[in-house]
């Protein structure tokens, strides 16, 4: 595995809406295009990412790829 994309699928999917922000808060804009505006609600902190995405009917594959592909892209300066 190269040094480029050995963190290429870091989000999995059953880590909780919370610690994904908390921790890569790049991928707030990625929860918003999907319609998921979990920044605040209280579940955030409980929910895995899968049984939240399913549960609002978002596609979690694509969303777990979108993820990915924001914690893994070069920050700007």
């Amino acid at each position: 595995m190269t040094e480029n994309n050995k963190n290429a699928n870091i989000i999995t999917g059953d880590e909780t809406f919370g610690e994904v922000i908390q921790k890569y808060p790049q991928v707030i804009p990625v929860f918003f295009q999907f319609g998921l505006h979990c920044i605040g609600c209280h579940i955030s902190a409980y929910e895995s990412i899968k049984d939240g995405a399913a549960a609002h009917g978002v596609e979690v594959e694509k969303l777990i790829e979108a993820l990915n592909k924001a914690v893994n892209e070069p920050k700007k300066d």
